[in-house]
């Protein structure tokens, strides 16, 4: 998993990834709060331990290599159009990805997370127009938009993507 992470630092130094690097002191005025609601090391391991033992030894033995490819080639060797986050899976790789346990895993609770923390979020503010900015991958879109609107209601009115890579 040490290789995957150093990629991670390595990826937004080489232009040609066009990433841009998430610097909250460069994006943020220095009033406006930024939460990190995200699992620790040891919960993102726990979660994948309880993948089947031969899906979790695979991704053990695949991280390293998914770590150079991503670090030589960028996140554009992973990503493709079926990994677009849509209402419906468009293609069938993409729909056989759909209920992935390894997304799950990966997801679930850092979902939680960060649902709990725009929970905190509407009950201290609800009654202020604000805007809150979500820094996640498309992947917890889905997740994001229907947990608010299960819990408070809430309804997607616009959003704004960009290419993001958070330094490690």
């Amino acid at each position: 998993m040490s290789a995957l992470t150093l990629a991670y630092r390595f990826a937004p130094r080489r232009r040609r990834n066009g990433l841009q690097e998430q610097r909250d002191e460069l994006l943020l005025p220095e009033t406006v709060p930024v939460v990190n609601p995200d699992v620790t090391a040891a919960e993102a391991i726990a979660d994948l331990k309880e993948l089947p033992r031969w899906m979790y030894l695979l991704l053990l033995t695949a991280a390293p290599v998914m770590g150079l490819v991503f670090a030589l080639r960028g996140p554009r060797a992973f990503l493709d159009e079926d990994l677009a986050v849509d209402d419906l899976p468009t293609t069938l790789r993409a729909e056989m990805m759909a209920d992935d346990p390894v997304v799950h895993a990966m997801t679930d609770r850092r979902d939680e997370r960060l649902l709990d923390a725009l929970g905190e979020i509407h009950a201290t503010r609800a009654d202020e127009p604000i805007r809150v900015a979500i820094v996640y991958g498309a992947g917890h879109v889905p997740a994001i938009v229907s947990g608010l609107m299960d819990r408070y209601g809430y309804r997607a009115r616009e959003a704004e993507w960009l290419t993001v890579l958070v330094p490690a």
